[in-house]
């Protein structure tokens, strides 16, 4: 089944990375952008609420917690007749016009300077710093960092590097890639059902539009996934919340996290931790139900 003004691409012959004029696309390096928004109340309370937390009522001067930048000021906020058949915007403007069907937030390095609070007047600059290809097994791959700085109009609240990669969808008999195993041993652990509201009410919160989420004919059918796709920043702020229920008090000063492994709806998954020897790193990730590593990340506490 496709949907209407839709084309299958699985038969068609995959781009190469000449086919893609990387040149072209690099020169999207440099390019800036920039967006305030205003840190409300409401969508922290949605957020505490969607990880079913027992927070208090933010009141304004209260922090927010770590990943709620994402919740404002990375907004996609294209009207909808600029978006694409996956539902993000249409690239082209901000991004560069990778041709390839799939996208994916690859992962990110964030280095935390002064909280975020409620009532802030969030400020935003973005900048592609970078743009590069590479061709795999599977086809074509390219590479778009984007590098963020946000501030509270005074001081730097945080910087973070976003990776994102584009690459082709899959041929019918395309190899299933190798699976790396999920470290065994853990400190703490919590099991996550990424439900369809789960993955709904995350889209809602961040305002995205990508239909791998929430629209299970075209996550299955059009783009060939089993289930609907588990956002990459929702399991990142899964794994931080998790370091938020067993060090409360803790103060990060970085975290990164690398998606490894897609996960989807169709099994629950488990969010775990390790403390290092130093007492201020923490080893975070996230396996499948077959033990599968799925993201990888490291927290360092200030």
């Amino acid at each position: 089944m496709m949907f209407a003004g839709e084309q299958d691409s699985r038969n068609e012959p995959k781009e190469t990375l000449m086919d893609l004029d990387l040149e072209h696309l690099q020169s999207w390096i440099g390019k800036t952008e920039t967006r305030t928004d205003l840190i409300t109340a409401t969508p922290v309370q949605g957020l505490a609420a969607m990880l079913d937390r027992d927070d208090a009522e933010p009141r304004d001067g209260d922090p927010v917690p770590p990943s709620a930048h994402w919740l404002y000021s990375l907004l996609p906020v294209a009207r909808q007749s600029m978006l694409g058949r996956d539902g993000h915007p249409k690239r082209g403007g901000f991004l560069p016009p990778v041709p390839l069907p799939r996208r994916m937030w690859a992962g990110s390095r964030i280095e935390f300077h002064q909280p975020l609070k409620v009532g802030d007047t969030l400020h935003r600059t973005s900048t592609i710093a970078d743009v590069s290809g590479k061709q795999g097994r599977s086809g074509s791959l390219v590479f778009v960092r984007v590098h963020h700085e946000i501030g509270n109009g005074s001081e730097m609240s945080l910087i973070e590097h976003q990776d994102i990669v584009y690459r082709d969808d899959p041929k019918p008999d395309e190899a299933t890639p190798a699976v790396k195993p999920a470290p065994a041993e853990h400190d703490f652990v919590r099991t996550i059902t990424p439900d369809p509201a789960l993955l709904f009410r995350y889209s809602a919160l961040t305002h995205n539009g990508h239909r791998i989420h929430y629209d299970q004919p075209y996550a299955t059918q059009v783009e060939s996934y089993p289930g609907l796709v588990v956002h990459g920043p929702l399991i990142a702020t899964l794994l931080l919340d998790l370091l938020r229920r067993n060090r409360p008090d803790a103060t990060l000063a970085t975290f990164e996290f690398r998606a490894v492994k897609p996960l989807f709806d169709t099994a629950p998954f488990e969010v775990c931790g390790r403390r290092a020897e130093d007492g201020k790193t923490f080893h975070l990730w996230a396996r499948n139900a077959e033990g599968a590593l799925a993201m990888d990340a490291t927290a360092v506490l200030a």
